[in-house]
C-alpha cells in the first residue's frame, strides 16, 4: 500500500499563517494537520503502508521535508518527496509522484481530517470517501446507482443532483491504471477551467468498467480557513479528550484554571489565566492574566492582560490588551 498526498498549494485562504508555514504543517491539537492525516489513513488501510509521497512546492525548504520524511517514518514506512511548482490541478499534483503510483494506492489531500470507524475493503476497484452535506454547491459529488455503485462525478454543481461531497481521499486498487488515466490526460491536455482535474481520469476509468463505491466517514473535518480550523482544532480535542499526549514536559500552572478538553505543550507557563475549552497550545508559551477559548496557540506565543477566543496565533506572536477574535500571524506583536 502506497499513500500520496498532494500539498504543495499556498493556502491563500488561510493567511497570513501560511506565509510562513505550509498549511498542512499548521498544527491542530499539537500535530500537524498532514500527520494526523496519515495516521488516520494508515490506522484504516487494512494493511501495511510501505510509502508515503509527499507533493509539495520546492520552496517549503528542507526543514519541512525533513519534517514530513519523520512523519511517514513514524508509521514505519518510506518517506518520499515530489515537486509541484505550478498549480495546474489535482491530476497534475497526484502525477508530480509519478514514480510512486504503483499497486494499492490511496491518494488524501492535506486540507482535510475525519473520523472513521472501520477497515477499508482493499479488495473493491476503488473507493472515494464521501461525507453527506447540507450545501454541496462548493464540493465536488457523486451519484450512486441502487446498488451502491458511483454513476456520475460532478463538480461543484449549480442545481441540486447529489449531496455526497468528496472529502479528497480516494483508494485504488490498480495505481498503474489510475497513473496510465492521468497520464492521458496530461499528454492529450485535457483540462477543464484550465486545469487537469481527477474526475475526468475517474470518468475515463468507469467508462471502462472500473467499480468505484462510496467509503462513508462519520464525521468530515476541513482546514480550509481560519474558522474552519479552529474548529476542527475543537473536534479533535473531544476525540483526544482524558488521553496523556495532551499534555507536555514541565508545565507551570499559577493560580490558573485549565477547562477540558485542551492540549498544552512542553515548557508551557499559565500564570492567573483561564484556559479552555477547546484550546490548543503550543511549547514555550507563556499565558499571564489572560483568558484564552476555542484558540490555537503557536509555539514561542505570549499573551498578557488579553481575552482571546475563536483565534489562531502564529509562532512567536505576542498579544497584549483587550478581547479579540484574532488570526495573527508569526511573530505579530499586538498591543492594545
Amino acid at each position: 500500500m502506497r499513500i500520496i498526498i498532494p500539498m504543495a498549494g499556498k493556502g491563500k485562504r488561510m493567511r497570513p499563517h501560511t506565509l510562513t508555514t505550509p498549511k498542512p504543517l499548521i498544527p491542530v491539537a499539537g500535530k500537524p494537520i498532514v500527520q494526523r492525516l496519515v495516521e488516520d489513513i494508515t490506522k484504516v488501510c487494512g494493511e501495511k503502508v510501505e510509502e508515503i509521497a509527499f507533493v509539495i512546492g520546492s520552496d517549503f525548504g528542507k526543514e519541512t521535508e525533513q519534517n514530513l520524511i519523520k512523519i511517514a517514518e513514524g508509521q514505519g514506512a518510506k518517506g518520499s518527496i515530489y515537486y509541484q511548482d505550478k498549480a495546474l490541478g489535482t491530476a497534475h499534483a497526484i502525477m508530480c509522484a509519478e514514480r510512486s503510483i504503483t499497486g494499492k494506492t490511496v491518494i488524501a489531500f492535506a486540507d482535510t481530517l475525519f473520523k472513521a470507524d472501520f477497515v477499508m475493503d482493499i479488495q473493491k476497484e476503488g473507493v472515494i470517501w464521501v461525507q453527506k452535506i447540507e450545501d454541496p454547491r462548493q464540493f465536488g459529488v457523486v451519484k450512486l446507482d441502487s446498488n451502491g455503485v458511483i454513476t456520475d462525478f460532478v463538480e461543484k454543481p449549480e442545481t441540486f443532483v447529489s449531496d455526497l461531497a468528496i472529502i479528497g481521499i480516494y483508494y485504488f486498487k490498480d495505481g498503474d491504471n489510475l497513473k496510465k488515466e492521468l497520464k492521458y490526460l496530461l499528454d492529450n491536455n485535457i483540462t477543464e477551467k484550465g486545469e487537469f482535474q481527477l474526475t475526468n481520469a475517474l470518468e475515463n476509468m468507469k467508462a471502462k468498467g472500473i467499480k468505484f463505491e462510496p467509503g462513508k466517514v462519520t464525521e468530515w473535518l476541513d482546514c480550509g480557513n481560519k474558522d474552519a480550523t479552529v474548529y476542527t482544532n475543537q473536534r479533535v480535542l473531544e476525540f483526544d479528550k482524558g488521553k496523556p499526549h495532551t499534555r507536555g514536559k514541565n508545565i507551570e500552572v499559577k493560580d490558573s484554571i485549565i477547562i477540558e478538553p485542551c492540549f498544552i505543550g512542553d515548557n508551557v507557563k499559565l500564570s492567573n489565566s483561564i484556559v479552555g475549552p477547546h484550546v490548543s497550545i503550543g511549547a514555550n508559551c507563556n499565558l499571564e492574566s489572560s483568558i484564552v477559548k476555542n484558540s490555537i496557540i503557536q509555539s514561542s506565543s505570549k499573551i498578557t492582560n488579553a481575552n482571546i477566543s475563536n483565534s489562531m496565533m502564529g509562532e512567536g506572536a505576542e498579544v497584549k490588551g483587550k478581547p479579540l477574535d484574532l488570526s495573527a500571524s508569526d511573530y505579530t506583536q499586538i498591543i492594545a
